[in-house]
């Protein structure tokens, strides 16, 4: 076989892995880089503390001396504790239209982790359930959210030959806001603060959400506790995606819900669509990038739906729809019509119930893969 794999160790090897997807979708009008130098730091131990209840190898294929794919293997110890299965996850794979180069790149993640004594491996899925997962399967023709993925159609093809199954589906929505709240809607919203005493917190700036960042992590581990491929944040990893994320959250757009005892009962945070903004930044914030977010956070002219948490007891008891009736209230006072959602497990059909009451299609799939040894 002429496809030579090679462990991802040093700096310049983790580059050329970072490099590579800019290199394969470079003429592909759908696709969102990241920021080249976060998503470097997410391969590395030293900077990213998910490392620190996980095992991970990155690979990089070369064919005549070019890199033509790449693929990632992580044994999530707590996942595995959690469920009681011995799994591992593949995960960051991208590749030519090659079977030579899949084939080369899954067996050699399969080998790395039958030697640790797995069982199977599955994914896409990354470090955490806010990492990369899923394998886009339908939407190629839609520009996903910053929150998401995107992946080439004869990606799928690939893996099913490898002898993959489908383990689970996320599905993606687009959402239509309507351009106005009803009376009905605003007195069902009232009634609802009334009948628990909730309170809303609404910011203007970045800085006053800071202090409730951890607090929000607690109601995203209790929220999400029993959903595919979860695992809790420690403390670590909660202040890691917090300096992560916050440069590109607009506050006017994250809503958080006290109950009467004062206590976090659930958020919603909606984040100014980045996805035009990135691919005009081409995964570096200099010289340009950084202006191109920036504006596009100041003018937001579509959103993504990046996350909503609701504490168990709350849940199915109109909180929900409370949050989602504040963030649209925002979105009208700046003229934003248009949301993309990020990937809903299929079975959760409690949070897919919540678009019944807007315009909306459903309009992209990922997939996780499954295949035992």
């Amino acid at each position: 076989m002429s496809i030579e794999v090679v462990p991802v160790s040093t700096v310049s090897e983790i580059r050329k892995f970072v490099d590579f997807p800019f290199s394969l979708y470079r003429s592909n009008r759908f696709w969102v880089p990241p920021l080249k130098k976060a998503e470097a730091e997410m391969l590395q131990a030293r900077k990213n503390p998910a490392w620190e209840h996980c095992d991970a190898q990155f690979w990089i294929a070369q064919k005549h001396g070019r890199t033509v794919g790449r693929i990632g293997a992580i044994i999530n110890h707590l996942h595995n504790d959690k469920t009681g299965e011995q799994l591992c996850r593949f995960t960051r794979m991208e590749f030519i239209d090659d079977p030579e180069v899949s084939a080369a790149l899954i067996e050699t993640a399969v080998h790395w982790a039958k030697h640790r004594g797995m069982k199977g491996i599955h994914g896409p899925l990354g470090f955490s359930n806010l990492d990369s997962q899923g394998m886009l399967i339908e939407g190629f023709d839609h520009l996903p959210s910053i929150a998401s993925v995107y992946h080439l159609p004869y990606y799928q093809k690939h893996l099913e030959a490898l002898g993959f199954e489908k383990e689970i589906d996320w599905l993606e929505f687009r959402l239509f806001v309507p351009k106005e709240i009803t009376d009905k809607v605003k007195k069902i919203n009232e009634l609802t603060k009334a009948r628990y005493g909730f309170r809303v917190q609404t910011f203007t700036r970045i800085s006053d959400v800071l202090p409730y960042g951890r607090e929000m992590f607690g109601v995203l581990n209790r929220a999400f506790e029993e959903l595919f491929s979860v695992v809790p944040f420690g403390e670590n990893l909660m202040d890691f995606y917090i300096k992560k994320y916050i440069s590109l959250l607009n506050p006017n757009f994250i809503k958080l819900v006290f109950d009467k005892e004062d206590k976090l009962a659930g958020f919603i945070i909606g984040v100014p669509s980045l996805s035009k903004a990135m691919q005009k930044a081409n995964g570096s914030l200099f010289p340009l990038g950084w202006y191109h977010i920036s504006q596009a956070l100041k003018k937001p002219k579509e959103a993504d739906l990046f996350l909503t948490a609701v504490e168990p007891q709350y849940q199915g008891g109109g909180l929900t729809a409370m949050l989602i009736l504040e963030l649209q209230q925002s979105l009208l006072d700046f003229g934003v019509y248009e949301v993309e959602t990020t990937g809903m497990i299929e079975t959760n059909q409690k949070a897919i119930q919540n678009w019944k009451n807007f315009d909306h299609i459903q309009h992209k799939r990922k997939r996780c893969y499954r295949r035992m040894f």
